[in-house]
């Protein structure tokens, strides 16, 4: 699907006649600039510009796209400073992305605080480093680190995260409990399986690898319950029935007002790294700072 920056990023480069210029114009990095004329062009299939040492021309097929383009952009950015707040200065606009789970417990009571403007997206992890690839994206809070050769996105671990096994609070754990102190664990794998599963569909790999590196095998069964998210399964375990694995720093308060029982961190330890994965090209790197402390200071 194409996307509205890449027409508006076309135009700039058509009206202005160089990327730097475009970019001067987009409030925008050079990189991020050629990124979406690039995508344009592979998405429509054709050549938009000859690339020369000081001037980008527009082809045939560029012209055409221009003009068959520039009045609905035209209208486009009338009812954009129609509708939108005016302001003397810009405001800096920083686009983030993360798990929703992360944004809700970390960032979200901050934001009140924040004097800038903040974009947040949720989405898998690969598609959330593509658009940070792409420029769409300033910061992704991700649990994996990619190796890519001249890429301009740099990763910063800064916290852990461990996986482990909840329970509502009124779950039975008598018999689980009895197998982890004798450290029989065919016997405590026998008894989990007895119980009431939760999960969520963005989560499954952290279940099968706790269930793997506990049990030296795969889960031979399939939660009862896969929810949208983990903030869902808390709420459902909530004074309620039922097991779960879950990281550890999104249910810690649950935890300490004993809504939820924290019943085995494992006899490994099942943990991820947490990365801040951004560009090195950002133009806000202020208000970067300012996100990444607020992790640093609450994920201690």
């Amino acid at each position: 699907m194409v996307n509205l920056e890449w027409y508006r990023t076309f135009k700039e480069i058509y009206e202005n006649g160089t990327l730097t210029k475009a970019s001067i114009a987009l409030y925008a990095s050079q990189p991020g600039v050629s990124v979406h004329l690039n995508a344009l062009e592979a998405y429509v299939g054709k050549k938009l510009f000859e690339r020369t040492s000081r001037k980008m021309i527009p082809t045939e097929d560029g012209k055409f796209l221009y003009e068959y383009i520039i009045d609905s952009l035209k209208k486009l950015e009338i009812a954009e400073q129609h509708f939108k707040k005016t302001t003397q200065e810009k405001n800096p606009s920083l686009n983030i992305g993360m798990c929703s789970e992360m944004f809700q417990l970390i960032i979200e009571p901050e934001i009140p605080k924040l004097d800038f403007d903040l974009v947040a997206r949720f989405g898998a992890h690969t598609d959330l480093i593509k658009d940070l690839n792409n420029g769409i994206l300033d910061l992704v809070i991700t649990p994996k680190k990619q190796n890519e050769k001249k890429s301009l996105v740099e990763y910063i671990p800064f916290s852990k995260e461990r996986i482990v096994l909840i329970a509502g609070n009124k779950t039975d754990t008598t018999k689980i409990q009895e197998h982890l102190k004798s450290k029989d664990l065919s016997k405590l794998e026998e008894e989990l399986l007895q119980n009431v599963w939760y999960s969520s569909s963005n989560e499954m790999e952290h279940f099968r690898r706790f269930w793997f590196e506990n049990f030296n095998k795969k889960p031979a069964f399939k939660p009862n319950y896969i929810l949208p998210n983990i903030t869902s399964i808390i709420r459902c375990l909530n004074n309620g029935n039922g097991l779960a694995l879950v990281p550890d720093f999104l249910c810690q308060e649950q935890i300490l007002r004993k809504e939820i029982n924290l019943v085995w961190e494992g006899k490994v330890k099942t943990e991820n790294t947490l990365y801040f994965a951004s560009r090195t090209d950002l133009k806000y790197k202020k208000e970067l700072d300012t996100i990444k402390n607020i992790f640093t200071s609450k994920m201690k």
